[in-house]
């Protein structure tokens, strides 16, 4: 009779050092970005002391913000904040009150 191993990660979310979701591929992008950024600058003639300095201060930078948002918001937070920003503070009905009291009669179908 054959043995299958069943996988325990089915249906959960992707997790790297205690960065989850979106905050992964955050982390990810804005590293590669960086990393492109320095390239960029130092073919272009920049110092080169100042491309590893401008480097390694950025990629702390992002490092640090990016585990700070996935303390702070967990793991769907970014889209609930996302999704708050785009509802109504209030509601707002420019109505004249009258219409709202005013009674329908009634339709007779004869």
């Amino acid at each position: 009779m054959n043995t299958y191993h069943i996988n325990k990660g089915i249906g959960r979310t992707v997790e790297f050092k205690g960065l989850k979701a979106q905050y992964l591929f955050i982390f990810a992008g804005g590293l590669l970005g960086l990393l492109i950024c320095v390239m960029i600058m130092y073919m272009a003639g920049v110092n080169t002391y100042f491309c590893l300095a401008f480097g390694g201060a950025s990629s702390a930078i992002l490092i640090w913000q990016t585990f700070s948002m996935n303390r702070k918001y967990r793991e769907h937070g970014l889209m609930k904040l996302g999704a708050r920003k785009k509802h109504p503070k209030y509601i707002i009905s420019r109505k004249c009150i009258y219409r709202y009291l005013k009674i329908k009669p009634k339709s007779t179908a004869a």
